[in-house]
């Protein structure tokens, strides 16, 4: 949820000061409200693939596009939030009923694409984006690579692709609708 401040131009001089003292409070209530958690984003695809260097690396039919990304402070919990909400996000038309948005990704019997993405916790600092939230490399690559194996012990392994951790990946997509979701594990608490 953003955070809101009134213009001082707008403020009768009295109430000037005074907003002054709210402005600087609700700053650092804003400051304190940052997204602790690991980030997904979502998309319904009829294909995806990733490419490095030229080489088709991963590809998919019908399925998921799932771009990750991890923050400094996930923990397994995180990591099995975002697996059991991904696969279980009902984002597909039942075809034999003609419901929309009636089955997930399983039912579908259809793929998964993962692809780590630091920058989806990045924060401009001016013009300059910064990613000093985002889990440090050391770390993430192997906590990337226990959330990959928790997709494909959670549904099937052939069913579930990822890309090339810290490689610089064209990722190639055709977005089913679109459908585009994002989700945070600190949702996981609510």
């Amino acid at each position: 949820m953003p955070c809101l401040h009134h213009s001082l131009s707008t403020l009768p001089s009295f109430a000037k000061s005074a907003d002054k003292t709210a402005k600087k409070s609700t700053f650092a209530s804003c400051k304190t409200l940052q997204i602790r958690a690991m980030r997904a984003v979502v998309q319904r695809v009829t294909s995806a693939s990733v490419e490095v260097d030229g080489h088709m690396v991963s590809e998919i039919g019908p399925g998921l596009l799932v771009l990750v990304g991890l923050h400094e402070s996930d923990t397994d919990s995180n990591a099995d939030y975002i697996c059991r909400k991904v696969l279980n996000m009902r984002l597909f038309t039942n075809e034999s009923t003609g419901r929309g948005w009636d089955q997930n990704v399983m039912q579908r019997n259809y793929e998964v694409l993962l692809v780590s993405q630091f920058t989806l916790y990045g924060v401009l600092k001016g013009n300059k984006p910064d990613f000093h939230v985002a889990m440090p490399p050391q770390k993430a690559k192997p906590f990337y690579e226990s959330l990959v194996d928790k997709f494909r012990k959670a549904y099937r392994p052939d069913a579930i692709k990822d890309g090339v951790f810290g490689a610089m990946m064209k990722v190639n997509i055709v977005n089913d609708g679109p459908v585009t979701m994002q989700l945070d594990s600190s949702q996981s608490s609510k």
